[in-house]
């Protein structure tokens, strides 16, 4: 296999190295593109030495034969490791101002981004709305390893291991030859998903009074698209039932989500139902009205009537909608993983996690993620945490964060249960 290893300046550099000659070693032929800043950090001597091939950082080195053009054309799969903060900000942006550049706007294969950057960086909004388009427009930027960094600190931001770099790229070609087909003990931790099909629900349902009111909650979909977004960076195949989610936030899903929007709960109950079919897990991110109008009038409420004087505030009859979860636990075909979510409020965290303790036992879903709500907390644009608990109310773990680092602690608990599925 023809692969181009794109490798930017930064310190992680010499794991590039490493990732390099776990490829030739396994027969691949690896063209080697540095950043000129790159060749600060691990010189061409090396690259060269390692890859049998030559090393060059500038358009016109190689321009009798078009090389920018042709190396991207010929190319069955691009890995660029590490990415840094610059590259992934000039590759978003469509720049083609060196050799690296220039051939990612040339490639039709797969493409996988691993980048590694200090924790502030990677948490500056330029650089997740650069991560977000670089998704949309078709790459698959793996999320950085936490763990320690150049100085003292440490924090997501660490470059991936080498053998997990390498081993989700390879998944990546191997999926798109053979969709679904994946072999899961192939897959590196990058990416666990590999070959599943996971149905995600994100949003909040919305009930109709009339034709201009409605019963709704706060749910922005947020958590549900990262995970959703996640998911399919670790090599899922990802069907979305969004319910009133904004367009410009479901534009920044890479094309492995596919998405249903929906509105209300019955719309949503019908689309998780038929996604969840087949998948290997169902998580329920959405928040679903408990309840919906006994009726809905084919006209807007009027609070005045025709002579100005003011009407009798209406009594809203209100009946149960269908506990979409507990029907999708009841149905799950053997091996399938469902994850619920409890949006609690409450006194403190010890009531929050009763709450959720109780719905885990009477719910019966394989995971419970238990966050709480209200006072800047869980919904919107917001930082999140969970506890995730298993269907006897048992605490299995805890993530928190950024909304994608909340997602991460729910994919990994998710992966593991489907791990030992496979082995029992």
């Amino acid at each position: 296999m023809r692969i181009i290893l794109g490798v930017s300046g930064g310190i992680a550099a010499y794991k590039a190295v490493l990732a390099l000659r776990l490829l030739t070693e396994a027969g691949h032929q690896v063209r080697v593109i540095p950043t000129e800043a790159a060749l600060a950090f691990v010189g061409r001597p090396t690259w060269e030495a390692l890859s049998h091939q030559p090393v060059t950082t500038s358009v016109f080195d190689g321009a009798d034969t078009v090389d920018h053009v042709r190396l991207g054309r010929e190319a069955d799969l691009v890995i660029v490791a590490p990415a840094t903060a610059d590259l992934l900000a000039r590759a978003a942006t469509g720049r083609a101002d060196d050799l690296l550049t220039a051939t990612l706007l040339t490639v039709h294969c797969p493409v996988l981004i691993a980048p590694a950057m200090h924790t502030e960086m990677w948490h500056h909004p330029a650089t997740r709305d650069n991560v977000a388009t670089l998704r949309r427009h078709g790459a698959h930027v793996l999320d950085p390893d936490s763990g320690r960094l150049t100085g003292a600190d440490t924090g997501p931001g660490r470059l991936p291991e080498p053998a997990d770099i390498v081993a989700a790229a390879l998944a990546l070609v191997h999926r798109d030859e053979t969709p679904g087909a994946a072999d899961p003990q192939a897959v590196a931790p990058s990416a666990p998903l590999a070959g599943c099909t996971v149905a995600i629900s994100a949003g909040g349902t919305r009930e109709p009074l009339d034709p201009v009111r409605f019963l709704g909650n706060r749910s922005s979909g947020r958590q549900g698209l990262a995970l959703a977004r996640l998911a399919a960076d670790r090599g899922a195949t990802v069907h979305l039932a969004a319910a009133n989610v904004e367009a410009a936030l479901l534009a920044d899903l890479p094309p492995q989500v596919r998405i249903e929007q929906v509105e209300t709960t019955a719309e949503l109950q019908a689309a998780m139902t038929t996604a969840a079919a087949n998948a290997h897990a169902v998580i329920m991110a959405a928040a679903v009205a408990d309840f919906r109008p006994a009726s809905t009038v084919e006209a807007k409420i009027k609070t005045h009537d025709a002579e100005g004087n003011r009407r009798q505030t209406p009594a809203i009859e209100l009946v149960a909608n269908p506990d979409i979860l507990a029907a999708l636990v009841t149905s799950r075909p053997p091996g399938q993983v469902v994850v619920g979510f409890a949006a609690e409020t409450g006194a403190d965290s010890a009531e929050v996690l009763e709450h959720g303790r109780a719905k885990a036992r009477r719910k019966g879903a394989d995971l419970l993620a238990v966050n709480r709500v209200g006072a800047g907390a869980g919904f919107g644009d917001v930082p999140n945490e969970v506890v995730i608990l298993d269907s006897d109310g048992g605490e299995i773990g805890r993530a928190g964060g950024t909304k994608t680092e909340v997602a991460a602690g729910i994919l990994d608990a998710i992966a593991a249960r489907l791990g030992s599925a496979a082995h029992s």
